[in-house]
């Protein structure tokens, strides 16, 4: 259902732990919102903490901080410290979505247990229905998510104070936050790439997507047609001049999430590479618990630094996992939902369990692949990888052979159809590489093949090629064709149903 314009982008973009139904949005009921309370971490009422004093540090606990700057944004700041935090230790923000509070989130997210297990403290800043009828963070208005301005300034103040308390690293703090939280995490990382090493937008939305409340709709819910130069420019523009490193960036983001739509964690993968100067093609891809598929995207360092976390089938929230295992974490409830422990890996990819984040897997991905086409059937060869004890053969995506040679040939093909292929090579404890770039290759036979000739924008209203972020791609075969306008032309080639290649001149 669409949402009422004037509600759009308060509702929509995080109406978590709703009491009464709204028209329009996710709903839980008071019984979900009892719930959500009712974590497996026990949170008593913060007590307040009197400006300047850092003795509870000692105690540890969660805690409500005071005097912590001119506070120009009105909101509230709560803490968790493990007992005994030594100084030095790092720091996380965490954002609550709409009409959450931050003992919700010190409830439910599961960042509690990770402090106590790696040794870092947790700020919980809090919104409130003085600033917005919903308690949203306010990720869509220029007025408050800008660098030295409102919101984005009150959580700066903050991590300032935080840093004076608990004696903080001042190089290693980040920020991470659901939905309209997550909004505001990814407005901070590029207001104040100077203040956060890394960041994770969890159901979020790209950074700067909106400056009015009447844009915030349109993000939430549809491609905005921008190029990953275009989503680059409104990091680099909140921040003119700025030449210092940029923070790690993690995307969590449900494939079925129809609030926050999965397009805008494409918009951030676009958004985050280009400011980090790196392709958008992977360097790595693996499953984890809970149907999630993680792609990390490694930057020149050799270390990734854009990691996308897809839930197959999650709805709008943040993934948890309730339980005492090591991957396990938060407690269960309306949007927070039972998937995989987003706390435990997105630590890990900062760097929080004591490593410097996921690396690549060991095995580089091989080269050389050639694809050679027959009737039915396509030879496929490549270069030796060092330390291969075998290899995996994938087509369009699918696992189709394990050789422990460099060669394989893939039978039983339909005439006349296109493929993808692509290798990673796999060592002896059974890890598996990297995956080489993708060679298509035709099959022969199956009667003609048909041409088409035409803009960019045509072949897309023809279903000859899809767009994404203002670019197209050829539909099968993914080929990228450039913008997508009536101005670019390409012929494309059917080998195959709904399968197109580009025949520039072949034709």
């Amino acid at each position: 259902m669409p949402l009422r314009p004037t509600a759009a982008a308060l509702l929509a973009v995080a109406a978590l732990t709703l009491p009464t139904a709204v028209p329009g949005s996710a709903v839980a009921s008071p019984t979900a919102t009892s719930a959500t309370a009712s974590a497996t971490v026990p949170a008593p009422a913060p007590a307040p903490l009197a400006a300047g004093v850092s003795a509870d540090a000692a105690a540890g606990g969660f805690q409500q901080v005071t005097g912590f700057g001119t506070n120009p944004g009105n909101l509230s700041m709560y803490t968790y410290t493990p007992a005994g935090l030594p100084g030095g230790a790092p720091l996380v923000v965490a954002l609550h979505g709409c009409l959450q509070s931050a003992t919700d989130y010190y409830r439910g997210s599961g960042w509690t247990k990770f402090a106590d297990q790696y040794g870092f403290a947790v700020v919980f800043p809090q919104t409130s229905s003085a600033n917005n009828s919903l308690s949203c963070f306010s990720w869509f208005d220029a007025g408050k998510d800008a660098r030295g301005v409102g919101e984005a300034k009150s959580v700066v103040e903050m991590v300032a104070k935080a840093e004076a308390l608990y004696g903080s690293d001042a190089h290693r703090v980040f920020v991470t936050g659901l939905s309209a939280g997550g909004g505001m995490a990814a407005d901070l990382l590029a207001d104040y790439p100077d203040v956060f090493a890394g960041g994770a937008i969890d159901s979020g939305l790209p950074a700067h997507c909106a400056a009015t409340q009447a844009a915030a709709a349109g993000c939430q819910n549809s491609d905005q047609g921008l190029t990953p130069a275009q989503w680059g420019d409104k990091v680099r523009a909140a921040y003119p001049g700025y030449t210092g490193p940029w923070p790690k960036v993690a995307i969590w983001q449900g494939s079925s999430d129809t609030v926050v739509k999965p397009v805008n964690a494409t918009e951030l993968r676009d958004q985050w590479t280009n400011v980090q100067g790196i392709g958008r093609q992977p360097s790595s891809t693996r499953s984890l618990p809970g149907g999630t598929a993680q792609e990390l995207y490694t930057g020149p360092s050799g270390q990734p630094s854009v990691a996308l976390f897809t839930v197959s089938g999650m709805g709008h929230g943040l993934a948890v996992h309730p339980g005492s295992g090591a991957d396990q974490c938060g407690a269960t409830g309306a949007y927070f939902l039972d998937t995989v422990c987003s706390g435990y890996y997105t630590a890990q990819f900062w760097g929080l369990d004591g490593g410097s984040g996921p690396t690549s897997p060991g095995l580089p991905a091989p080269t050389g692949l050639t694809a050679t086409a027959a009737t039915g059937s396509v030879a496929l060869a490549w270069r030796a990888v060092s330390g291969a004890a075998s290899y995996q053969v994938f087509r369009d995506g699918a696992q189709v052979g394990s050789p422990t040679g460099t060669a394989f040939t893939d039978g039983g093909l339909t005439a006349g159809t296109t493929y993808g292929y692509t290798v990673a090579a796999v060592d002896a404890s059974g890890a598996v590489g990297a995956r080489s770039a993708a060679v298509p290759a035709t099959t022969t036979g199956g009667g003609t093949t048909q041409c088409f000739t035409a803009d960019n924008y045509a072949h897309v209203l023809a279903g000859r090629a899809t767009q994404s972020g203002g670019l197209t791609y050829a539909a099968g075969s993914g080929q990228s064709m450039g913008l997508w306008n009536t101005f670019v032309t390409h012929t494309l080639k059917q080998t195959g149903p709904g399968y197109y290649v580009l025949a520039d001149g072949q034709c």
